[in-house]
């Protein structure tokens, strides 16, 4: 196994970091809202802007929130994170869209140290147009700041993020918001269906919301957001690798040699193309091995897995041949990297493959030599790993529960929709009953009975009551 030596480390995160600002993505839609605070805040030279400001205040629906800062300022901690946006009541934020598609969505979380509110009191629910994200999150307990980012197709001109804290007693907070338009090419319309030893097709994989559970660096060190062109984060995956031995981790510093139509620095940066773990055979011999990662996943859902490979590691072409197991079933077969990739060395691609999770808890993933692997060459080789939850059939990203039973179980609208209407024609028709029985009472009066005389007009034949005033 070879080990990281730091100063190429840092020239190989130098060389990336150039890349990223000489083709930095710039997207339609970029909102960056840094929630409860005055003024505005830079993090990765990106500028947060105070939701308090003037300009801002057109994304609420409501006012009935406060903005509260932390006692203590957390050293070393971003600037988003010493603000938060606290609500004790149903709370929106409304986001202009003019670039239709697939928007990325991040939300920062942090408890502050606050007199005003207790933060292990907080519980509530997050909606983005009528899908479930949170389902009765408390921030409370959180140790460190928490990023939940999400993938939602929009199609109209207009994005809602809703809060609405679980019960009466509780409330809701955030400390910072991300909208951003993603890229056309980051989620495709179809993928592959991983399922006992047979693939079927997975179609409008682009419209389902997608929650982003695991994004790993194979190999590397830590990226963050400065060093991707989206501004994601992705961590090492020493945590996650089951294999102890048997295999290596490489880098280079070359240029990675991006295709048209394949994988492009808004799917995945250089820095995660740039190192990898492979299995290589040192003689003659194949290795009777396979290369594992577990990552821990909620039972009940389907996933979306993103492979990433990039050929760094081999001196010629037509020489790495592999294959690649999910949850132990056999997703690609005799995966052949240089026909893949139009016979370019270090270019990179990604294979998309959609999973069950089972009751186990736990999605494997898996690289090892095929029956098309070579003596003294490398025989598996892996780059990166995303792993998205898919929405399931009510909607939700998190439990069995869809916006609609949300809305109307926890905060039903009779509260304020259908409350004030009721009291508006009770009130109405109060006032006609008066009117009416006032009416009645005046008609009623008790008066003297006239002296009248009976007539016959003989002419007509008819009596008439004759009235003398």
């Amino acid at each position: 196994m070879e080990t990281w030596h730091p100063t190429s480390v840092l020239f190989l995160l130098s060389l990336s970091t150039l890349c990223v600002l000489c083709f930095s993505f710039s997207p339609v839609d970029n909102y960056l809202l840094d929630c409860g605070s005055a003024v505005d805040s830079t993090v990765d030279n990106r500028l947060f802007v105070s939701d308090s400001s003037a300009s801002s205040t057109r994304f609420f629906s409501s006012a009935r929130t406060i903005s509260i800062s932390a006692q203590d300022h957390l050293q070393g901690l971003p600037q988003i994170y010493n603000t938060a946006r606290v609500f004790k009541a149903p709370f929106k934020y409304e986001f202009d869209v003019e670039d239709t598609g697939t928007h990325m969505i991040r939300l920062h979380f942090h408890r502050l140290s606050s007199l005003e509110v207790d933060f292990l009191n907080s519980q509530f629910h997050v909606l983005v147009d009528g899908v479930v994200l949170l389902n009765n999150f408390s921030g409370g307990c959180l140790a460190s700041p928490r990023v939940m980012e999400y993938l939602i197709w929009v199609n109209s001109g207009k994005l809602e993020i809703t809060f609405l804290p679980a019960k009466k007693s509780k409330f809701g907070f955030v400390n910072a918001i991300e909208v951003i338009s993603a890229p056309k090419d980051l989620i495709l319309n179809a993928s592959q269906f991983a399922y006992v030893d047979k693939i079927e097709n997975f179609v409008e994989l682009n419209k389902q919301a997608l929650e982003i559970v695991h994004r790993i660096n194979v190999g590397g060190p830590k990226v963050t957001p400065f060093n991707d062109s989206l501004w994601r984060t992705w961590v090492p995956d020493d945590e996650y690798l089951k294999s102890r031995d048997g295999w290596e981790r490489v880098y280079s510093s070359g240029r990675i040699r991006y295709q048209s139509g394949r994988s492009s620095r808004e799917v995945c940066p250089d820095n995660v193309y740039n190192t990898a773990r492979v299995i290589r055979s040192k003689n003659a011999s194949i290795p009777d091995m396979n290369l594992t990662w577990e990552f821990p996943v909620t039972e009940g859902y389907t996933y979306l897995v993103r492979v990433h490979f990039c050929d760094i590691a081999s001196s010629t072409l037509g020489t790495l041949y592999f294959n690649v197991y999910v949850n132990g079933h056999l997703a690609y077969k005799n995966l052949d990297l240089s026909d893949a990739t139009e016979f370019v060395l270090a270019s990179p691609i990604y294979a998309d493959f959609v999973v069950d999770a089972d009751h186990s808890g736990v999605l494997s993933l898996s690289v090892g030599p095929s029956v098309d692997s070579m003596g003294y060459a490398v025989d598996a080789i892996l780059n990166g790993v995303e792993i998205m939850k898919i929405n399931n059939s009510m909607g939700s990203l998190d439990g069995k529960v869809s916006a609609e039973w949300v809305m109307k179980k926890c905060w039903p609208r009779t509260n304020v929709g259908v409350l004030v209407p009721l009291i508006a024609v009770v009130c109405l028709l109060l006032i006609i009953s008066m009117v009416m029985h006032r009416r009645m009472t005046k008609s009623l009066v008790w008066s003297k009975l006239p002296t009248d005389v009976l007539e016959v007009n003989a002419k007509n034949g008819k009596a008439q009551l004759s009235v003398e005033l």
